[in-house]
């Protein structure tokens, strides 16, 4: 599959146009698919021709240490970890939901679902059902992929997501609408193993000539019974200033390009110049061997790819003459210290978030000693969103399943519990919070609400059972 699979294909764009949505993919999607090759280190930047003094034209490669998706994956990391947990005011929903994070493997594929997003601007979690198993699951997608079709101030209310899958050996492209049950543009039927109500799946497969097809397999519409939306957005907690009003999200590295470029510009030119300081070794004309060819004399040379010995012709003096260029790769490296500096404050990450150290390794955060309360109030912007995005899946996650028969009761509040360790020393807390609760000024169900992510009924519960034991 090539790359231009994953963008929205226009005869999917058709369909969507044919039932009367209007589509702000197609304001956003320059932006995004510029944000795409910065991502991946691609474009006229990285790869140009230039000519020569000759006038000859040639390719030009420039290096990378790929810098905008280092930021990306580097907020990735800081926001989710394996312990992030979700945590719920009724407890049996809590034991439910971490359960089936664990079986599914959600919180890993959420984490490359921020990177992906805070590159591009724009993620997505959404509902996935397989009628026959009843087995609930969330799919994860980009902004190449999210269509959002009913929007305003407080957010996204309907949506469409367009993969590729291969059924019976043909690609075919798919089509996925969460619409509200009451908002049904498609006559279509139904899928409802309970009472109707709440969000519907839709369906829609197209082949490679853009025919709609229905395989057997896939339920042309489901009915999952939940009154919340089935899907969330993942955005980074940045204002889209690249169109106004639009459901999308800015790239976390959007106003940072020119450090983006300034990063590898100076990582190039550093390698370029241990490339081009190599030691030279320029000959006399009398120490080469000649042979005839055709009535020519050619120089005999010491090997085709050996570009660090020369030849001086017509000359007998200095028989062997050394040449090394002094090198200026400490002047470089601070010039890459600065330009790593103003990546890393440009994309909230801080100034000293990115660092150089002695031996020239690239270090981060987890490294510096430096104060980070600027990196954590940027952290806390970015959970906020990403703590309702996660919310808003897992309500709709056990709403479905008590529509599929599982037993669970109303969750009530659902929150998300970030692990902020690797920027905080989170050991320290707990040991200050312990003795807070030694010393009576915290109460033992307190902590435990806190860094077990317990509701206040089990906290105190467990609390009087350490006691009593």
């Amino acid at each position: 599959m090539d790359d231009a699979r994953a963008w929205v294909p226009e005869h999917v764009r058709e369909y969507l146009r044919g039932l009367g949505f209007r589509l702000p993919l197609e304001d956003m999607e320059g932006y995004i698919r510029s944000w795409d090759a910065w991502m991946r280190a691609t474009g006229d930047f990285y790869d140009y021709r230039d000519v020569d003094g000759a006038g000859r034209l040639y390719e030009v490669h420039r290096r990378s240490i790929h810098p905008a998706m280092r930021v990306c994956r580097e907020w990735g990391s800081l926001l989710l970890t394996d312990k992030t947990a979700v945590a719920c005011e009724e407890q049996t929903c809590t034991d439910w939901l971490t359960s089936w994070m664990g079986r599914t493997g959600f919180l890993a594929a959420a984490q490359d679902a921020v990177v992906r997003a805070f590159g591009l601007g724009t993620g997505a979690f959404a509902l996935w059902v397989d009628v026959d198993t009843r087995e609930v699951r969330v799919r994860h997608y980009d902004a190449r992929m999210v269509v959002p079709l009913t929007w305003d101030e407080d957010g996204v209310t309907e949506c469409a997501f367009v993969t590729r899958a291969v059924w019976r050996g043909a690609i075919v492209d798919q089509l996925q609408m969460h619409l509200r049950s009451a908002d049904n543009p498609l006559d279509t039927d139904v899928i409802d193993i309970c009472d109707g109500g709440g969000y519907r799946i839709h369906t829609v497969c197209f082949d490679k000539d853009g025919n709609i097809i229905r395989p057997r397999e896939v339920c042309p519409a489901f009915d999952t019974g939940s009154t919340s939306p089935t899907f969330a957005l993942i955005k980074p907690a940045i204002d889209n200033t690249r169109v106004d009003m639009s459901p999308y999200g800015q790239s976390v590295f959007a106003d940072a390009i020119d450090a983006v470029q300034a990063v590898d510009l100076c990582y190039d030119a550093m390698v370029s110049e241990i490339d081009n300081g190599k030691m030279r070794v320029f000959l006399s004309d009398m120490l080469f061997d000649v042979d005839q060819a055709d009535g020519r004399r050619v120089a005999i040379p010491f090997g085709k790819g050996d570009c660090t010995v020369f030849r001086k012709v017509k000359s007998v003096e200095d028989v062997i003459r050394e040449f090394a260029p002094a090198l200026r790769t400490d002047a470089q490296q601070k010039a890459l210290r600065c330009a790593l500096q103003v990546l890393g404050d440009l994309t909230g990450l801080g100034v000293d978030y990115f660092d150089i150290d002695e031996k020239g390794r690239l270090k981060t955060a987890t490294e510096v000693s430096s104060d980070q309360s600027a990196l954590m109030r940027t952290i806390r912007r970015h959970e906020h969103g990403l703590g309702d995005a996660i919310a808003q899946i897992c309500r709709a996650v056990l709403a479905v399943k008590r529509r599929l028969g599982e037993a669970l009761p109303d969750e009530g509040e659902v929150r998300v519990v970030f692990d902020d360790s690797i920027v905080q020393d989170t050991a320290a807390e707990k040991k200050q919070d312990m003795a807070e609760v030694a010393a009576g000024l915290m109460q033992p169900w307190e902590y435990r609400m806190r860094w077990y992510g317990e509701d206040e009924e089990t906290a105190r519960k467990a609390s009087q059972m350490e006691n009593e034991a």
